[in-house]
């Protein structure tokens, strides 16, 4: 019994070392595909990098019978283990910053000497300076020899991460609002688990672990417990530094990784060993079964999580916002694109054409530009542009009975109406072949009267719905901005917050900005992705005005072309190495032309040009955000 129970824990703990590692992968996917542009972020990865290689040492080490592979995953696991005390002081001198404290130089020149030394005791490990030889054939579990270096690398070890801890403390306490330092408060206990947990503490507890193989693996147990749920906690806090978006975005996004992530493949994990381990006492072959048995898992698992993903997000994120992020939900699920539209108002055409057997018919919108056709059917060469224009919208307001159906040469044409209060408009016209001797009877009509309202009801949501997209259009840079504006004021100290509410909105969408001059670039002759640019927000743009007639779109022109023009080498333009940014922006954008062109041109491959068009964009981007940052208010209101 006691065997067996021991047995039992044994399996526990290689089961939540392994998820413990599949959970650092998966956070550690999640940093590099969210937020990687941010510090703090990117010193966490580091973190989870080690954390990874420690657990999935351990894990392989200890599932292994072989002598010289679990010395090998022993030894690999130390790769993790080295350089861990760097990276934690790495990352805790990020958040450090991040609260208003950047380091003056000796913070930066301590994590390079950590990390230093850190490389030091790397070089000794593959001569067993660091650690030992394997000692096999103890309980409760193999593990590596200890030297005399192991003793100093521990003191080490326990002397980094105690100041790491301190700088973490540092921040804490620099916290203004309640949720950067309830944030704070998750990091400052989270950071606790992978430093504890994941130094191999036989090497120096061998002897009371031999004692008492039962506590040991309680304790481990239970350690593994607390690493598991604190690494997460720690990743949650790190979550949201360096991105602008709403909190319940990060919240329902970071869970819903995890839950299609780590918790999906431990669980698998844990069922498919199970099952095999059952077939090893019972002297079973469940090799077939161990495949359909994970297949199902996985299956169960995505299917539970498609269905309850409506309700956690709904109970766990919304919040107070709960109408109003239902009613965005719905809007997103209801939407009725052009698409959409095109299609219905195509089967509404095919369903009037089969009623009146007409073989060609057309439906048009009435738009600025006159009535425009959107969907045909049939040959309507016949039917010229100019015959769709004002000649027959004076027909229709002619005719006596407005909305009814009346003939036009060789059409049968119905109005599409929509009536609001008192006032009718008309939306569009369908249009239908017909016989001179054809005749339209009075059941017919009935029913083309209510095909007719059901395409009106669609013109009509489709007009409301541009509406409400022109409204998002132009309130998208401002909502960008105050997201960007919270999202920056979440850690900062109360001395600077201030500061950084109030810093140019170029500062602040600095991420943004190689986008938006992209976008600009693309449709720098003209084009939405240029007039409707954030860019126009920008106060030297306001500035530039005046010298443009008050003409928005030639004033962001000439910043753009000023900006190029600073990419530009001093001397005669050639097609040298130092001309390379200048000439694509240039060729590709002021002239026009193609990218095999300009490729051909610049005698590179497609690929490259690419890779260097990115870099010509950012360059230009930076020169547009210098002279932003050097236009003041004042200046630009003159």
């Amino acid at each position: 019994m006691y065997t067996a129970f021991l047995t039992t824990l044994q399996t526990l703990n290689q089961l939540l070392t392994a998820g413990i590692a599949i959970t650092a992968f998966s956070l550690l996917l999640y940093a590099l595909t969210f937020n990687l542009r941010d510090r703090v972020a990117r010193s966490f990865a580091l973190i989870l990098i080690c954390v990874v290689i420690v657990f999935v040492g351990d894990a392989i080490g200890s599932a292994s019978d072989a002598t010289n592979e679990k010395a090998f995953w022993l030894r690999i696991q130390w790769l993790g283990i080295v350089f861990l005390p760097a990276t934690y002081l790495h990352f805790s001198d990020a958040i450090l910053s991040t609260t208003g404290r950047p380091s003056r130089g000796r913070r930066k020149l301590a994590v390079r000497l950590v990390y230093l030394l850190s490389f030091g005791f790397l070089a000794a490990l593959p001569f067993s300076l660091l650690v030992g030889q394997l000692v096999e054939d103890v309980q409760p579990a193999p593990h590596l020899e200890r030297t005399w270096l192991t003793g100093v690398f521990t003191a080490f070890y326990a002397l980094v991460m105690v100041w790491a801890w301190i700088n973490l403390l540092r921040a804490y306490r620099r916290a203004v609002t309640s949720a950067s330092r309830r944030r704070l408060g998750y990091l400052l206990v989270g950071s606790l688990a992978p430093a504890l947990g994941s130094y191999p503490y036989l090497l120096f507890g061998s002897y009371l672990a031999a004692w008492s193989p039962l506590l040991f693996w309680l304790a481990a147990l239970i350690s593994n417990l607390l690493v598991s749920v604190l690494l997460v906690l720690m990743a949650y806090a790190v979550a949201f530094f360096g991105v602008p978006w709403p909190d319940r975005v990060v919240k329902r996004r970071l869970f819903k990784w995890l839950m299609r992530g780590p918790v999906t493949a431990s669980t698998v994990l844990a069922v498919t060993t199970i099952v095999r381990r059952t077939g090893q006492v019972l002297g079973a072959d469940y090799a077939t079964e161990v495949l359909i048995i994970m297949v199902a898992t996985i299956m169960i698992m995505e299917y539970v999580i498609t269905l309850a993903a409506p309700l956690w997000e709904r109970w766990l994120f919304h919040g107070g916002d709960r109408n109003d992020i239902e009613l965005v939900q719905r809007l997103e699920e209801r939407l009725l694109t052009s698409g959409d539209m095109r299609q219905f108002l195509e089967s509404i055409l095919a369903a009037v054409c089969d009623l009146l057997q007409a073989s060609n018919g057309f439906v048009a919108a009435l738009s600025e530009k006159g009535l425009e056709r959107i969907i045909t059917i049939g040959n309507l060469e016949t039917l010229g542009k100019e015959d769709i224009s004002a000649d027959i919208l004076k027909q229709v307001s002619q005719n006596g009975e407005y909305n009814k159906l009346f003939a036009w040469g060789e059409f049968w044409l119905v109005p599409l109406l929509h009536q609001e209060e008192e006032t009718v408009e008309l939306l569009g016209l369908i249009g239908i072949s017909r016989n001179s001797s054809s005749t339209i009877d009075q059941d017919q009509r009935e029913l083309l009267a209510i095909l007719s309202q059901r395409a009106a009801l669609a013109l009509a949501d489709r007009r409301i719905q541009e509406q409400v997209f022109t409204s998002l259009q132009s309130l998208t840079p401002q909502v960008e901005l105050i997201q960007s504006l919270r999202a920056a004021a979440r850690y900062t100290d109360g001395g600077s917050l201030a500061q950084v509410l109030t810093q140019p909105a170029a500062v602040i969408a600095e991420d943004n900005y190689s986008l938006w001059v992209k976008d600009a670039l693309s449709h720098y002759w003209g084009g939405p992705k240029l007039t409707e640019s954030p860019l126009m927000k920008l106060r030297i743009v306001q500035q530039a005005m005046d010298e443009h007639d008050g003409n928005p779109t030639n004033a962001l022109r000439a910043i753009l072309r000023q900006a190029i023009d600073q990419t530009r080498p001093e001397g005669e333009r050639r097609f040298t190495g130092e001309w390379i940014l200048y000439n694509i922006l240039e060729l590709k954008f002021l002239e026009g032309k193609k990218v095999r062109e300009v490729a051909s041109r610049l005698a590179m491959s497609e690929a490259d040009l690419y890779r260097k068009q990115r870099v010509a964009i950012e360059a230009v981007a930076n020169a547009i955000l210098e002279m932003e940052q050097h236009t003041t208010p004042e200046r630009a209101e003159t």
